[in-house]
């Protein structure tokens, strides 16, 4: 079977009864149903970070505020996981967390007192991403884009494949030399920066501030990096003329 094939099942003739399921392999994700959702984007985040080679652990107690921890980079991550729901060029992930109240349900936002960093499985894609708490704390909803804007904007964009699980794992990794080389290594700086690439396109300059150290680190290296202001060249980025 493949991923995310939406499927309708027959519906009675009193139309008390409308089930709408995703195929995810040979699990049926019933869509309206998040506790289901839930559990199928926890097991399948869980099995992709052990894939990885990365350490899995699980809250033995109920309503803890993260699903797994995860061992990246020697360092133990709190994850919320998510369901995500794909909508053509964007994958959406809803940020809210609701429990019933003595007054009826209270809506809460994920901060860094709770979380590292949300995890999202997206069935229709079968991809599995993680986001740092720091872009997104206080938010509602987060949207990840499969392809650029038509209109060419880049700044304040979350590209998804910034965040798939396997590409943070290995940047974290990467980083943990350099920072076992300064002689620390913080937790924010494991997983904070996950910047995009310079490409011919340019970054955005929203992009560029979010992420200033690492890109002077690129110039340093070589790199000439053009820099974007609402889709337009603004300033370049390059290494330092040699000494005369």
């Amino acid at each position: 079977m493949q991923w995310g094939r939406e499927r309708s099942w027959p519906q009675r003739r009193d139309k008390t009864l409308d089930w709408r399921c995703f195929v995810c392999g040979d699990v049926f994700v019933d869509e309206h149903n998040p506790n289901h959702k839930g559990n199928v984007a926890e097991l399948a985040i869980a099995k992709e970070a052990a894939s990885l080679g990365l350490s899995v652990f699980a809250p033995l107690t109920e309503h803890e505020r993260c699903d797994l921890i995860l061992g990246i980079a020697d360092q133990l991550i709190r994850v919320q996981c998510k369901w995500a729901s794909r909508s053509g060029d964007v994958v959406a992930i809803n940020l809210a967390s609701s429990r019933r109240g003595p007054d009826g349900y209270i809506r809460r936002r994920y901060s860094a007192a709770g979380v590292d960093a949300i995890g999202a499985y997206c069935g229709e894609l079968d991809r599995c991403f993680l986001i740092p708490i720091e872009r997104v704390a206080g938010q509602w909803g987060v949207q990840l884009r499969l392809a650029p804007a038509r209109n060419g904007q880049r700044a304040a964009l979350h590209y998804a494949d910034e965040y798939r699980l396997g590409a943070v794992a290995q940047l974290a990794e990467r980083r943990r030399g350099t920072a076992e080389a300064r002689g620390s290594n913080p937790l924010s700086s494991t997983l904070a920066a996950v910047p995009v690439a310079p490409d011919g396109r340019g970054v955005g300059a929203h992009e560029f501030r979010n992420h200033f150290g690492y890109y002077m680190e690129q110039a340093a290296a070589g790199a000439e990096i053009l820099i974007r202001r609402r889709g337009k060249p603004y300033a370049r980025l390059g290494p330092a003329a040699p000494p005369a």
